[in-house]
């Protein structure tokens, strides 16, 4: 229910904020806006979308993986801090995401940026770590591979195009918000459940090879 709720939240602000230019401006990272003492704009920027399509492929991206982390989380530590490293996750995604384009622009007072798309990453990231061999793929594209493939793939074409400055998305959030994601979950499972969250994400890789290659052999 908290995914649907982050995604009502989020779906509703963006619409308003489509024909309402002040409250944009209101809310969207802007460096000079920030160091003004704008310090919510580092949550609040994730509530605004460009478009309905930008809207679209966040929220989806998170309704698919954000139920299954936050059943992970309640089900790792019950409903009441289940629900709270999950929220955190998300939100802590925000910050954690934009602040390296914040210290890389803060002197650009032409810069802007909005979208969920670094804490939906975090989110993503969390799930290739819990189902390192569930198959992932791109939306109408028939084609998966299996979530730790698929990451690192992720990781090494939003280096890419974050280098190449490609297009008007910035790929520098979606790959710090994967590695918070990943940061999260290794030190909250640690901290809190005793679990070594790396050594489950490669145990899981080695047995699931070890049944395809049992498989393969029969």
């Amino acid at each position: 229910m908290i995914t649907i709720i982050i995604i009502v939240i989020t779906s509703l602000i963006s619409f308003l904020a489509f024909n309402n230019r002040a409250l944009l401006d209101k809310l969207i990272f802007y460096s000079p806006a920030v160091k003004e003492g704008g310090w919510y704009r580092f949550f609040s920027y994730g509530l605004l979308h460009a478009d309905l399509t930008h809207l679209f492929f966040n929220m989806f991206t998170l309704y698919l993986f954000g139920r299954a982390i936050e059943d992970v989380f309640v089900n790792s530590f019950g409903s009441g801090f289940g629900v709270l490293f999950y929220l955190l996750l998300y939100i802590l995604g925000l910050p954690a995401s934009i602040l390296p384009s914040y210290i890389k622009e803060k002197n650009n007072n032409q810069y802007r940026s909005l979208g969920a798309s670094g804490a939906v990453s975090a989110i993503v990231f969390s799930y290739m770590l819990i189902y390192p061999m569930q198959g992932i793929g791109l939306l109408f594209i028939p084609i998966y591979l299996p979530a730790f493939l698929f990451g690192i793939i992720y990781i090494a074409v939003s280096v890419y195009l974050e280098k190449k400055q490609a297009g008007n998305i910035n790929h520098l959030a979606h790959i710090t918000g994967g590695v918070f994601g990943i940061l999260f979950m290794f030190t909250v499972f640690l901290i809190f459940g005793g679990v070594n969250i790396f050594s489950f994400f490669i145990n899981n890789i080695q047995v699931s090879s070890l049944k395809d290659l049992i498989q393969f052999g029969r």
